[in-house]
C-alpha cells in the first residue's frame, strides 16, 4: 500500500466493534466487506473483527455441522477482493490437524497467514475445549516495519502468551475478543489489560463484539492500551462502533480520543445489557412483537419498560388479567403504566376460566380442601390466555418473574413461568427496585408509578397476600442466595455470617427443590457473574444434603 512520507511511520488501525449472528455465514460476511472497505477508505491499513465473528459467538454444536470446513472457506474466499488493506478475522479453521478457535490474517486476496488460540476457556458460560483443539504457537507478523503479535480472547487472561510474544520481538499486540457482558466485566476487562501491557511494555489492541446472542449479551467496550497501561482510545459500550486508533511506529505509542465514552453506573449498564438482550432476542428470532401480563407489580412494570425501550411501543402488547384477589389499585397501576407508556393495553378477566377449570376438577378434588393447587390455575389461566394470545398473534410472550423467585422456586410452572423470554431472569428483587428507580430518574415523569415501586409486593393469589408470609425480606433473601449461588458459599460458611441456622437451611433446600423448575424456565439475559442457565447445571435428583454444602 502506497504512503506519502508524513503517513510512513504512521500505522492506522480500525476496529469493527459490532454484531455478528450466529449462523448467519453470508451476513456476517456482507458486514465484515463493508466495514473493511469502510475502513480502508478513512486510511486504515489494519482491519481487526471480534473472535468468530464469521460464524458468530457462541456457535455451540453448529462447530459439529459436517460441512462446516467448506461453508468456512467459501466464505473467506468472499473477503478476498477487498484490497489494500489486512484484515484480521476470527473463524473456525477445520483441518486435518483438528478444529481451532482461529485468526486468519487476509491482504490483497491471500491468507499470509493464521493463529490458534492456546487456552480454551471452560468455565462459567464457556466450553471451547468440547469444540476446539488447542493452538500451540505464537504468530507473528511484519507489517512496515513493525512486528505484531495475534492472541484471542482467553489467551489474554493469561500472562504467559503476551510474554512469549514479547520475548519473540513484538512491538505491537492484537487480540480479537468475543467477552460477555456482565456486571463490572468492563473494569476486569481494564485491569487485566493494564497490568498485561505494563509488565511487558506493550501496547496492545483489544476488539470486542457487540450484541445479544440467545441469553448472553456482548457489551463491546474496545480498548487500545498504551504500554504504559494508559487507554489511549475505548469504544462505547453496546453500540455497533467502527473505533480507528493511529500508531506512531517511532515513538510506539498510539494517538488519543479527544473524549472517552462516559463511564456507566451499575444500574446504566444492567440496564442497556437487558434491553440489548431482549431486542436481539426478539428481532433476531423473527417475532413480530412481545406481550406482556402487567399485573400492576413491580417486575411486570420493570419488564414493560425495558421491551418498549427495546423494542418500541408499537410492538408491545399488555394484558391485565384480573381475577377477585386482584386489587383496584393493580388495575389502575397497570393501566397508568400502559398509558405512560403508550403500549396497547387490555384487561382479559379470567373468572370464568378459573371457574370452568375449578369445575371440572370439583369431582376429583372433593375430597381435598383448597391449598396452594387453587391459587396455581389462576396463574396457569393466565399463562393459557398469554400462550393463546401468542399463538393467535405470533407475539413473543415474556415471563416477568426475577432471580430470587426464580432461585427459591416462588413462580407457577406453565403459570407465570409460561413464555418464551424472561427479562428479569437473572435479576435480583433487589436490583429490581433498583433498575425501576433508575429508570424513573432518567425521564420528567415517572415510567413506574410510584406506588407499584413502594406497596409490599404480592402475588395476590389469595386475599391479602405478600411474598414476605412465604419468604424472608428481600434484603435478607437476596444477600443469602448471593452467597449460595454467585459464591458458592456452603451452609456452614453462610451461618457464620450470621445467618439464622433454620432460615439458612430454609433457603437453600428452596433453591435445590426448585432445579426441576429452572431446567424448564424461560431463557433470559445474563448480567451476574452466575445465572441460571449454562453456568451452573446441577441434577434434577440428587441427595446432596444441605449439611454436606
Amino acid at each position: 500500500m502506497s504512503h506519502d512520507n508524513n503517513d510512513q511511520a504512521k500505522l492506522k488501525l480500525a476496529l469493527a466493534q459490532s454484531n455478528y449472528l450466529v449462523g448467519d455465514i453470508a451476513g456476517n460476511v456482507k458486514k465484515m466487506h463493508s466495514l473493511a472497505t469502510q475502513a480502508r477508505d478513512a486510511g486504515a491499513d489494519i482491519v481487526l473483527f471480534p473472535e468468530l465473528a464469521l460464524l458468530g459467538y457462541p456457535p455451540e454444536d453448529l462447530l459439529l455441522r459436517p460441512n462446516l470446513a467448506e461453508r468456512v472457506k467459501s466464505a473467506l474466499s468472499k473477503l478476498s477482493d477487498i484490497k489494500d488493506i489486512v484484515i484480521i478475522v476470527g473463524y473456525p479453521h477445520v483441518d486435518y490437524h483438528g478444529t481451532f478457535n482461529s485468526a486468519a490474517i487476509l491482504h490483497n486476496g491471500q491468507q499470509k497467514g493464521f493463529y490458534h488460540k492456546q487456552y480454551l476457556p471452560n468455565y462459567g458460560v464457556f466450553d471451547e475445549r468440547r469444540y476446539f483443539d488447542k493452538g500451540r504457537n505464537q504468530v507473528l507478523f511484519d507489517y512496515q516495519g513493525i512486528t505484531i503479535g495475534l492472541l484471542i480472547c482467553e489467551d489474554l487472561w493469561q500472562p504467559e502468551p503476551v510474554k512469549a510474544l514479547k520475548e519473540q520481538g513484538a512491538d505491537l499486540i492484537l487480540t480479537i475478543n468475543s467477552s460477555p457482558f456482565e456486571l463490572g466485566k468492563q473494569e476486569i476487562r481494564k485491569a487485566i489489560l493494564k497490568e498485561r501491557a505494563t509488565t511487558n511494555n506493550t501496547p496492545i489492541v483489544y476488539v470486542n463484539s457487540v450484541g445479544g446472542q440467545d441469553d448472553l449479551v456482548f457489551d463491546g467496550g474496545s480498548l487500545v492500551i498504551q504500554a504504559n497501561g494508559d487507554i489511549a482510545h475505548e469504544a462505547p459500550r453496546f453500540l455497533n462502533h467502527l473505533m480507528m486508533a493511529t500508531f506512531d511506529i517511532k515513538t510506539a505509542q498510539f494517538d488519543t480520543q479527544p473524549k472517552p465514552p462516559l463511564s456507566l453506573s451499575p444500574e446504566s449498564e444492567m440496564y442497556q445489557a437487558l434491553v440489548v438482550g431482549l431486542r436481539d432476542y426478539v428481532n433476531n428470532s423473527g417475532f413480530e412483537g412481545v406481550i406482556i401480563g402487567l399485573s400492576g407489580g413491580i417486575d411486570s412494570a420493570l419488564s414493560l419498560c425495558i421491551a418498549v425501550d427495546a423494542l418500541g411501543s408499537d410492538k408491545v402488547y399488555a394484558v391485565m388479567m384480573p381475577y377477585e384477589y386482584t386489587s383496584q389499585i393493580s388495575l389502575e397501576d397497570a393501566q397508568a403504566q400502559a398509558r405512560r407508556l403508550n403500549v396497547s393495553y387490555t384487561v382479559c378477566p379470567i373468572h370464568d376460566a378459573v371457574d370452568g377449570m375449578r369445575m371440572t376438577l370439583a369431582p376429583l378434588f372433593s375430597k381435598s380442601k383448597a391449598d396452594t393447587t387453587e391459587e396455581n390455575i389462576q396463574a396457569r389461566a393466565r399463562g393459557m390466555v398469554l400462550m393463546a394470545l401468542s399463538n393467535k398473534f405470533g407475539h413473543l410472550v415474556i415471563t416477568t418473574g426475577n432471580k430470587s423467585e426464580m432461585a427459591v422456586g416462588y413462580a407457577t410452572l406453565y403459570g407465570d413461568m409460561a413464555g418464551g423470554f424472561d427479562v428479569l431472569k437473572d435479576v435480583y428483587k433487589t436490583q429490581v427496585y433498583a433498575l425501576a428507580n433508575y429508570r424513573n430518574r432518567l425521564e420528567d415523569t415517572d415510567v413506574i408509578p410510584e406506588r407499584v415501586i413502594t406497596r409490599p409486593p404480592s402475588a395476590e393469589l389469595r386475599p391479602d397476600q405478600k411474598d414476605q408470609d412465604s419468604l424472608p425480606d428481600y434484603d435478607t433473601l437476596d444477600t443469602l442466595l448471593k452467597h449460595y449461588i454467585d459464591e458458592d458459599l456452603g451452609f456452614n460458611e453462610i451461618v457464620a455470617k450470621g445467618f439464622p441456622e433454620a432460615l439458612v437451611a430454609k433457603v437453600i433446600t428452596m433453591v435445590d427443590n426448585s432445579e426441576y423448575k429452572r431446567r424448564q424456565a424461560a431463557i433470559g439475559t445474563k448480567i451476574s457473574h452466575k445465572a441460571f442457565g449454562r453456568e451452573r447445571r446441577y441434577p434434577l435428583v440428587n441427595k446432596w444434603s444441605i449439611q454436606d454444602n
